[in-house]
């Protein structure tokens, strides 16, 4: 024999039962299941008592009579209304078929017990109250007028022939059995109903003790509103995302926190989620009442907006619930990731156009060496005159420089680049740099035609850098104010010193660069005018050379220039860039690039922006970020 313990096995057997008679358009709505579940348990228990007392009467009575089997299938109705309800899932129609058979009961004794003179019809009031006590109003409607039909056939019972079936009992004790049996029946009613109810409350009180604890579990911020945007209610997570309480974000309390140029796409999107009911996601900027611990005071936030349906929408009458979160570390991804791709599309049209600017320029070269060195070979070598022999084998070994002029300007970029620039900081007189260089390039400058000068510097100036690099700075600057400039012009060579900086100035009345060009300044392979039709060679590589290597000095470049008014090139170093190799050491030590120097753009004669602090350092290579715009702060000797 199986024993069920006394540990709630059977309750729970026979809930598991009753859930399954529950009809399933109830299951997910646990108020009305539970009132399914009540009238269920009731009828049931009726149904089972009257199966078991009615074999005994029928032993005691015999065959029933007219007035017994209307009495009998009234008591059978309870049960039936039980397998309705089961059925359907329509409650006040159950309510009503139980109505029915109290009533028949009802009617059936006053009809035995006097008619309308009899106790019986007290019992009456107990139909109505306990379909009331069910919470349906049309169930109290049909048992109100079930009831009353009751009386009036109480009241015609007395002209039925009951004969010997009516049974003479005293009033004396007929009015108090039968009383008490209906406040019996009536304080059972409500007493079960007060235990189940307050069953329910507790497991609501349960259930939203447990739906407070999630909320202020999550980070999310969550919020009713209503339909005009006004909060109702916020999650006890308001003070964590915010920095203020859930009750200061009451009415307007949010709204007043959202950046104001936000303000009507928010609105926007809750009044079409409870116009339309479609769900609805709104980015928007978040103003918060306390820091956050990297000391922003505004984040980026989503709200996912839906609609509550009115059946939901509880005691507050909310409309809308919304579901905040910050998104501000993946804005900052996205962005991250945006950048990252657009540096890429730029890397890839740099290698594009180094790919054909490189092609090119080997290729003339190349070109020409091939050929005067097949005609140098060939058999019409013997008809050529000495001094034709010697034109085309000058053709060739200038083709050759230009060559290695190409792959020494690639190689010294990949060094500063990768961080192997042999850099030796060291005294180096700026008198003689200056002097040397010019004189370097002097006959250049004469054979176009070209007035090259250098400003007087005092005897004794030193700057402690790497002369190498130095020298190879002025020459590249020269050597592009020549080139720009058309013969008669003038090429100036001068420094200045101001505080600790000194500013080396390469000034040329030529050609000058057009407004559009100067933001590209010192981008690898951009040349001024370039194309098919430029009348200019060269890689333009020569800025970002000068660009690398003042980086490597801790220094900065300023490009002033106009179309008609000439290019002044400045470059601003340290007196002392032994520090800056100090700077360049650990960065490579970090496996970090070394960095160009920022380069400063503006229109030659335009008003002099105001000074600004000193040079910063960004990433130096081939395929580099664009150079810092207009306004990008140089400190400025002199």
């Amino acid at each position: 024999m199986v024993v069920l313990r006394k540990d709630g096995t059977l309750a729970s057997l026979f809930d598991a039962r009753l859930a399954g008679l529950v009809h399933a358009s109830v299951q997910g709505e646990p108020g009305v299941r539970f009132r399914h579940e009540r009238f269920l348990i009731s009828r049931l228990a009726t149904g089972v008592v009257m199966m078991a007392g009615l074999p005994p009467y029928l032993v005691w009575r015999g065959v029933p009579s007219g007035i017994e089997a209307i009495a009998i299938a009234s008591l059978f109705l309870p049960l039936v209304a039980a397998v309705v309800l089961s059925r359907t899932g329509s409650l006040w129609i159950a309510h009503a078929l139980s109505s029915l058979g109290l009533t028949g009961i009802v009617v059936c004794l006053a009809a035995l017990t006097g008619g309308a003179s009899s106790a019986a019809a007290i019992w009456l009031v107990a139909v109505p109250l306990e379909a009331m006590v069910s919470g349906s109003r049309r169930a109290t409607v049909a048992a109100s007028v079930i009831a009353v039909a009751g009386a009036f056939a109480i009241a015609l019972s007395g002209y039925l022939p009951v004969g010997s079936l009516a049974l003479a009992w005293p009033n004396a004790v007929v009015m108090p059995v039968f009383a008490v049996t209906a406040i019996g029946h009536i304080a059972a009613q409500a007493m079960e109903h007060m235990r189940r109810e307050g069953e329910w409350r507790t497991r609501m009180q349960d259930n939203e003790a447990r739906d407070r604890l999630l909320l202020s579990a999550i980070d999310d911020l969550v919020t009713w509103h209503d339909a005009n945007g006004r909060v109702l209610e916020a999650s006890g997570s308001a003070a964590r995302f915010v920095g203020a309480e859930a009750s200061r974000l009451r009415g307007h309390g949010l709204l007043d926190r959202v950046h104001i140029g936000d303000r009507p796409a928010l609105l926007q999107a809750i009044s079409d989620v409870a116009a339309h009911g479609a769900p609805a996601t709104v980015p928007f900027r978040l103003h918060l009442d306390a820091p956050r611990g990297d000391g922003s005071r505004t984040i980026y936030a989503e709200m996912r907006a839906h609609r509550i349906e009115a059946a939901l929408a509880g005691a507050n009458g909310s409309t809308v619930v919304a579901v905040t979160r910050d998104v501000s570390e993946h804005r900052r991804h996205a962005l991250e990731l945006d950048r990252a791709r657009a540096e890429a599309e730029r890397a890839d049209e740099v290698k594009t156009h180094f790919l054909a600017t490189v092609s090119h320029e080997l290729r003339t070269p190349l070109n020409a060496i091939i050929g005067f060195s097949d005609v140098l070979a060939g058999e019409g070598a013997l008809s050529l005159s000495p001094e034709r022999s010697r034109e085309y084998a000058g053709i060739i070994a200038q083709s050759g420089r230009h060559l290695l002029d190409v792959v020494n300007t690639l190689l010294d970029i990949s060094r500063i680049r990768g961080g192997h620039f042999d850099f030796q900081p060291e005294p180096v007189d700026v008198e003689a740099l200056l002097r040397g260089c010019c004189d370097l390039m002097r006959l250049k400058a004469d054979a176009s035609g070209i007035t090259l000068v250098s400003a007087p510097v005092p005897a004794g100036f030193t700057l402690v850098a790497d002369a190498r690099a130095c020298r190879q700075m002025l020459i590249n600057l020269i050597s592009n104010a020549v080139k720009f400039t058309p013969r008669g012009g003038r090429v100036e060579v001068m420094v200045r010193r101001g505080g600790a900086y000194l500013d080396i100035v390469v000034s040329d009345n030529g050609i000058g660069i057009t407004e559009a060009d100067l933001p590209r300044l010192g981008d690898p392979f951009f040349q001024v005018g370039g194309g098919y039709g430029r009348t200019h060679e060269g890689t333009g590589l020569g800025l970002s050379v000068v660009r690398g290597l003042a980086g490597l000095h801790g220094g900065a470049v300023s490009v002033e220039s106009a179309p008609g008014k000439g290019t002044a090139v400045t470059v601003t170093l340290p007196l002392d860039c032994s520090r800056a190799k100090a700077g360049s050491a650990g960065a490579k030590n970090a496996a970090a690039p070394n960095q160009p120097a920022p380069i400063r753009t503006s229109v030659r004669g335009a008003a002099a922006p105001e000074p600004a602090p000193e040079p910063i350092r960004r990433p130096v290579g081939l395929f580099d970020p664009a150079p810092l715009p207009v306004n990008t702060p140089m400190r400025r000797a002199g």
